[in-house]
């Protein structure tokens, strides 16, 4: 994250000799967000941008159903290159914050955790239209993957009810309820991405 950050700053502060520089405004499945780019030569444009979004969910893919908050935290460092027009391919990373608050109330107490990307810094692939740093009023948008890794889950139990064999049972069930939570969502180790926006560049 720190390496990530540290790029960031740099490049911005490279922007006085840019070939030319914008910003931009977007959402999509990484979340509400802005980007920053700017031109490092005729066909190859760098940017950074950060994205955020909290959404209050459910999650029933074990034998629990869980009140889930999604929550998204991503910021990224991308290098765009448009060998045809404003058509382009686009790679970087993402260091993300990505992860499912969960509750959960089987009988006899309750569950509490969260699953979380399993990369903290995810590298990303995809193509795109339009650049951040494109001069006027401009339309973008973004596909790609963020390879973020297989999920890691974390379920604590809290007996209320139950007690003695039945509490042990029951922090054994949150155990197996990680493992289950994990296997379910490695699906979402592989990210889609998909953002639209509008860039002003100058």
């Amino acid at each position: 994250m720190r390496s990530l950050i540290a790029f960031a700053a740099l490049a911005l502060a490279a922007l006085g000799s840019a070939y030319g520089a914008g910003v931009g405004i977007r959402a999509g499945t990484t979340g509400v967000g802005a980007d920053v780019g700017w031109g490092v030569a005729p066909t190859l444009a760098a940017r950074v941008g950060y994205s955020t979004l909290n959404w209050n969910t459910h999650l029933s893919e074990t034998s629990v159903r869980y009140d889930a908050k999604l929550k998204l935290s991503n910021l990224n460092a991308f290098l765009d290159w448009s060998p045809l027009g404003p058509f382009r391919i686009t790679g970087g990373a993402i260091a993300n914050n990505n992860k499912y608050e969960l509750t959960g109330s089987p009988p006899g107490g309750t569950f509490n955790g969260a699953v979380k990307s399993g990369r903290s810094i995810a590298p990303y692939l995809g193509v795109g239209y339009g650049n951040v740093s494109g001069l006027g009023v401009n339309f973008y948008f973004d596909l790609g993957v963020m390879f973020m890794g297989s999920p890691k889950a974390n379920i604590n139990a809290t007996c209320t009810t139950a007690s003695g064999p039945a509490c042990t049972a029951l922090q054994n069930q949150a155990a197996q309820e990680s493992r289950d939570l994990e296997t379910e969502l490695r699906r979402f180790k592989y990210y889609p991405v998909a953002n639209i926006g509008l860039t002003i560049g100058f």
